[in-house]
């Protein structure tokens, strides 16, 4: 099935591209997610004709995130943990954490943009990348502590 990108989509391709799908994929991940549209004669034209607008929207959103980026590149979050007599920590550091901590700077972003395979379950200081589109990313420092009692 030939699709038009309507949105970034990891392993696939950018806003505006062109590309050949597997029928399943589009009909039940792509389309019902609003991020494709059906390549169509019509849908092809159309999308020709707003190339300009397009391209002008997708350089000042950029310029939004590199400037993003370039804040959560310089912020360091603290989090304070309970830890047992064995330096074993009780609970954890998870992206939601860590959404709700860069929400109260002002710095919105979502749960998938959060590169975390696991919480972070150990006290010290670990870097977390935030991938805020496919090729802008930014790195956050993760400092978690031992709670005092």
């Amino acid at each position: 099935m030939k699709v038009i990108l309507k949105k970034d989509v990891n392993n696939l391709g950018r806003s505006g591209e062109i590309k050949v799908v597997k029928d399943g994929y589009a009909r039940n991940f792509l389309l019902p997610r609003d991020m494709v549209e059906l390549a169509t004669e019509g849908a092809l034209k159309a999308w020709k004709n707003s190339a300009d607008k397009r391209a002008k929207r997708v350089s000042t959103e950029d310029a939004a995130l590199k400037e993003l980026a370039k804040r959560l590149d310089a912020v360091t979050l603290s989090f304070s943990r309970p830890v047992s007599e064995d330096g074993v920590m009780f609970g954890s550091v998870a992206k939601s954490d860590i959404i709700k901590n860069l929400a109260a700077a002002d710095m919105e972003v979502s749960k998938e943009m959060i590169k975390l395979p696991a919480s972070l379950k150990a006290v010290g200081t670990f870097e977390v990348e935030i991938a805020l589109k496919m090729d802008i990313a930014a790195k956050i420092k993760v400092a978690i502590s031992a709670q005092s009692k």
